[in-house]
């Protein structure tokens, strides 16, 4: 069972998961007459949901990232399960194999781009919107000394540079164009 601490950012729900999940494994992912195929659908539209809800507001902190991986990966080996060798032992999926059985459509590009979806979303809104207005708020007080913390806005922008996409303003008015653009980060390895 994934033991999740429960952060200011992150979702109640996510310490939950690992009892639903629990459920699920004894019942579902451990049964031989589920496919593989149908096993990673049920975890792409039922659980990864349950875990990622409201990550488009999400700052992702190294510890967040680690412990949505390290849950992701526990689900695809159970999944795709290990494979026989040919002097009869048994071996583990990497992390890599498990990647490209996935395609990189991995569980931290599925949150960037849900993210950058957000991103997008409350750029296209009129300036008189309550969520641009709060979007665009700055506090009045001065930020406290030290080292500046994690901002979900610097971190999105951080994705954006990453894929090289510098007229970002341009391109999310059309709303069409950023479904592409959101759509690819679900896969890029590097983001």
């Amino acid at each position: 069972m994934l033991a999740i601490v429960k952060d200011n950012n992150t979702d109640p729900m996510l310490s939950s998961l690992c009892l639903n999940y629990s459920c699920a494994n004894k019942v579902l992912f451990q049964s031989k007459l589920v496919s593989r195929r149908s096993k990673l659908k049920l975890y792409q539209t039922v659980i990864r949901p349950v875990v990622v809800y409201r990550c488009e507001t999400w700052v992702l902190y190294e510890n967040i990232i680690q412990k949505l991986s390290v849950f992701e990966r526990k689900i695809l080996r159970r999944i795709f399960g290990p494979i026989k060798k040919k002097d009869g032992s048994w071996k583990i999926k990497t992390n890599m194999e498990l990647g490209k059985l996935i395609k990189n459509r991995n569980i931290i590009n599925y949150v960037k781009a849900q993210r950058l979806s957000w991103f997008g979303h409350i750029h296209r809104k009129p300036e008189t919107s309550i969520v641009r207005k709060i979007y665009k708020w700055q506090p009045y007080v001065t930020r406290p000394a030290g080292r500046p913390k994690h901002r979900w806005d610097d971190d999105v922008r951080n994705d954006l540079r990453r894929m090289k996409l510098l007229k970002w303003s341009e391109q999310a008015q059309d709303r069409l164009e950023w479904k592409k653009i959101f759509e690819k980060a679900k896969t890029l390895h590097d983001l």
